[in-house]
């Protein structure tokens, strides 16, 4: 079947209230007084220039990036000039001319920055502070209310078990306090290195890896057999392979470690949030695209359960669902870079809704849910009092077929059909942990001008996952995931940030900028950040 019958198809099946919907996207107007139209519009975590989703997604201010759309028909001319449909006329819609929202008064959204990669040396040590000093100076200096940074696990607990070094940290936490701004910490269990954006490269601790060169299956495994070391397979999180210790307790260990390390900053109200890492690129995903294995976007991405801590587990559930030959993961799933109609799994109409596709299904994304549940009941007992949170990618390519296939492959259960992040979002509220998501700065329109083939839809899948959290009544922050200087893409998030004409008045409890570095801080850059950062605040801010 083809991909514009796959997407004929997969807008005639029904999707659950939470879902995405095109009329529920007709409601939100972005950046103007236009409604988005009912083009089904999603955003996803893809793209960042250090995390893997939505990676090649090129965001620009040379592109046409302005358009108008009006709900039940749209269309858009060459060169970036919109064609709005009124009646059998259509009229031009020059972008130079579109008003912009004026968030004057608006709800105030805290905006932190996040700090290099490799702010921190493998040494634990705080490269260049002076400069590093001066830089969050200026940031100061235009309201920014804080810095997030990632604590390695890979640095801090090297070379042995419970040997934890946080020198390096303690030196950078004193130096945001004495400037009075606040700390989002991420507690990072992956690998820095090998996404795009990834300047360094920060490996798993040096014992650990000693550990999977005897044991390999401490890592997620592809069908082919290959290994993945950006993270531990959730399938040892209950198994003591880690020098008698389980995964879950080596990370509550280091959690608390870290607790007790810098008590006066979380008495002192200097760390705002910990960000507890579940996954590759501190995400609540499996790593099905890693670019190290020969994926390219947009490729569907393949499962990764085939170590045998995971295979045992999923033997046990078919086997406690009376079908022992369901055993096995689906051997019609293609490879990274296949299309689903290529596959008898992903295809419109494929065994994705079988019997055997839905249990596997089911237990793929559950165990996904159960790794998160697990860590996060733990982090919660370090860090009682404070807010914790985990970050969800955002995979909107194939997000307009009617099995989301990209998807599929990295635990979300989101078919059509169905609606894969509620579990998520019921599992966060459990601990009343945040949803920190991504994207936020996409435009599906931009996406199927650079992808067509991919049937991404970034602003829907946005729309979709914030509503499961807010619809769960828990807080929701996000980030950007690609590089974004431009007043378009500030424009959307602040858009998504602050949904206009929303009734219940809900809003993001907080925005991370990804992220610091000397481009930033160049004037006209820079100029348009702080007008973006006022805007966040609620405050006036110049329409030059």
């Amino acid at each position: 079947m083809s991909q514009l019958s796959a997407q004929a198809l997969n807008s005639l099946r029904p999707r659950p209230p939470s879902a995405c919907s095109s009329t529920r996207m007709a409601s939100l107007s972005y950046g103007t007084q236009t409604p988005i139209a009912s083009l089904k519009v999603s955003s996803g975590f893809w793209g960042s220039a250090e995390f893997n989703s939505c990676r090649l997604s090129v965001l620009g201010s040379d592109r046409s990036l302005n358009f108008s759309v009006v709900r039940d028909s749209a269309e858009r001319s060459e060169g970036g000039v919109a064609m709005e449909t009124v009646g059998d006329n259509q009229v031009e819609d020059s972008p130079g001319k579109l008003e912009e929202r004026d968030f004057t008064g608006t709800p105030y959204v805290p905006v932190y920055v996040m700090l290099p990669l490799g702010v921190i040396n493998m040494n634990c040590e705080l490269v260049e502070p002076e400069v590093l000093l001066n830089q969050l100076k200026v940031l100061k200096s235009v309201g920014v209310d804080g810095v997030m940074v990632d604590c390695w696990w890979g640095i801090v607990e090297a070379h042995n078990p419970q040997g934890y070094n946080w020198s390096g940290y303690k030196r950078l936490f004193q130096i945001v306090r004495d400037l009075n701004l606040k700390l989002q910490v991420v507690m990072s269990f992956h690998e820095c290195g090998g996404n795009v954006g990834d300047d360094v490269h920060i490996p798993l601790p040096h014992w650990v890896t000693e550990i999977g060169q005897k044991n390999p299956d401490i890592y997620f495994t592809d069908k082919e057999g290959k290994r993945n070391n950006e993270c531990l397979t959730w399938g040892i999180d209950k198994v003591r392979v880690l020098r008698g210790r389980t995964a879950v307790e080596v990370y509550f260990d280091y959690m608390r470690s870290f607790r007790v390390e810098f008590d006066e900053f979380f008495e002192g109200g200097i760390i705002s949030e910990i960000e507890v890492g579940l996954g590759p690129c501190g995400e609540l995903r499996y790593p099905s695209y890693p670019e190290n294995h020969g994926w390219k976007y947009p490729g569907i991405g393949e499962f990764q359960c085939y170590d045998r801590y995971l295979m045992k587990n999923l033997k046990e559930a078919a086997e406690a669902r009376g079908h022992s030959f369901w055993a096995r993961a689906p051997d019609n799933t293609g490879s990274y870079n296949s299309q689903p109609h290529e596959t008898g799994f992903f295809r419109d109409g494929g065994d994705y809704d079988s019997y055997y596709g839905r249990f596997f299904l089911n237990w793929y994304s559950r165990f996904l849910v159960d790794h998160g549940d697990r860590v996060l009941a733990l982090a919660n007992l370090a860090f009682e009092g404070t807010c914790i949170a985990a970050k969800v990618s955002g995979i909107h390519w194939w997000y307009k077929t009617a099995s989301h296939p990209a998807e599929l492959t990295a635990g979300f259960y989101n078919p059509c059909n169905r609606d894969g992040y509620a579990p998520i979002a019921a599992m966060l509220k459990k601990h009343e942990a945040a949803l920190n998501f991504t994207c936020v700065e996409m435009r599906t329109l931009d996406q199927h001008e650079g992808f067509p083939e991919a049937l991404a839809d970034p602003e829907g899948l946005v729309w979709q996952v914030l509503n499961a959290a807010w619809d769960a009544n828990i807080p929701v922050a996000s980030e950007n995931a690609l590089t974004c200087h431009d007043r378009e893409g500030y424009n959307k998030i602040l858009a998504n940030a602050k949904p206009q004409n929303d009734p219940d008045g809900r809003h993001l409890s907080a925005f991370t900028y990804l992220r610091l570095s000397p481009v930033l801080l160049e004037g006209h850059n820079f100029m348009e950040f702080e007008r973006f950062v006022k805007k966040m605040h609620g405050e006036p801010a110049p329409e030059s």
